[in-house]
């Protein structure tokens, strides 16, 4: 006996397949627009209609533009690469106390000195990274440029990088007359382990040894001003939970070895936490400071759980937010710069405001 399907479950039949494609065109629809939506808070500038929303047209528009921009900065950097007046001048014994020096040419007066030390976790890194932009455009403005390496986590944790880049400064100001620099006219700048050096230098106490008898320990490390990329205002991991509001925040890979410690147990010793402060540039800030900061940060003032990846929340914009909060009432310069963040900056990048505060101009 033989069984004919009825119509409506062939119809039925036939629509299963369609109904289950417009599903995953559906599902598929939900995941772009979640992640344009995702790429418009990141990079709002890709919203060419200025509508509010962004299409997937705009975004590969933009992402043309971006990778175009990159090609032409790279290859202008490999044309305009300048090499240094002098090359791994050493500051110490170590094979990392090391720094290049660009002398502004033709300068009759003493000319400003900016300093960039590099980035890296305290892990890595090395002074070559320095942008040959940045150091054009600071020849450019009459400004000397150096950059510096120093002692990394695999040499010894906190203080030695500081020290180091302290020391640096020193030999600098030593040599000032040599090299036709002003020692009153010293500025300091990096991105992330380079920023947090730049402001601890910034606002700690003066390290010269009036009483030494080495002249290069008697020159001072004050500075005048300091400009970060993505930089830490803290080293202490629980200040980065209680800012956060996230207590299980998990620890930093890069600290144990920063501090000399072996386990989260350790950020509890009494020793460990006295450490963490005095490695805090925030800790350091006093009413005799009279530096002025520029800090920039890539990504917005989004909110930090436990699964957000320790890159973004160590460059997180809340730690510059915190430090404008604490030097404002100090009476001192504090601009902030990301994404979506308006009223806290005059200044549309740290190479300006490093130049106005080295030279007067803008």
């Amino acid at each position: 006996m033989s069984y004919t399907p009825k119509p409506w479950i062939v119809v039925c039949c036939l629509l299963l397949p369609l109904t289950a494609n417009a599903q995953q065109r559906s599902d598929r629809e939900a995941v772009r627009e979640a992640k344009l939506k995702a790429a418009l808070e990141r990079f709002p500038q890709a919203d060419a209609d200025k509508d509010g929303s962004l299409t997937l047209e705009e975004f590969r528009e933009f992402q043309k533009h971006r990778r175009e921009s990159t090609v032409g900065r790279q290859r202008a950097t490999k044309a305009q690469r300048v090499a240094p007046t002098h090359a791994d001048i050493a500051y110490g014994n170590h094979p990392k106390q090391r720094f290049d020096l660009w002398l502004a040419a033709d300068a009759t007066e003493p000319t400003p000195l900016v300093i960039y030390i590099h980035g890296g976790g305290f892990r890595g890194g090395d002074k070559s990274s320095a942008n040959p932009g940045h150091v054009q455009a600071f020849l450019d403005a009459g400004v000397s440029f150096a950059a510096m390496n120093y002692r990394l986590s695999d040499s010894g944790p906190y203080p030695i990088m500081m020290h180091d880049a302290a020391r640096g400064l020193q030999t600098l100001r030593h040599r000032a007359e040599e090299w036709n620099i002003d020692p009153q006219r010293i500025a300091c700048f990096g991105g992330s382990a380079g920023a947090g050096i730049s402001l601890w230098l910034a606002f700690h106490d003066d390290l010269a040894d009036p009483d030494s008898s080495d002249p290069i320990a008697r020159q001072s490390t004050r500075i005048l001003a300091a400009a970060t990329a993505g930089g830490q205002s803290t080293y202490d991991m629980h200040t980065y939970r209680e800012w956060f509001d996230v207590p299980d925040l998990p620890m930093h890979t890069a600290l144990p070895a920063f501090y000399g410690i072996e386990s989260e147990e350790d950020l509890n010793k009494p020793e460990v936490k006295a450490l963490m402060k005095d490695a805090s540039p925030i800790s350091h800030l006093s009413k005799d400071d009279h530096v002025s900061v520029y800090m920039t940060y890539g990504r917005p003032n989004e909110e930090v759980t436990k699964e957000t990846s320790q890159s973004n929340w160590v460059h997180h914009v809340l730690l510059g937010l915190k430090l404008k909060e604490a030097m404002e009432p100090l009476g001192l310069e504090c601009h902030v710069a990301a994404p979506r963040l308006q009223g806290h900056s005059n200044y549309p990048a740290m190479e300006p405001f490093l130049i106005e505060k080295l030279t007067g101009q803008r």
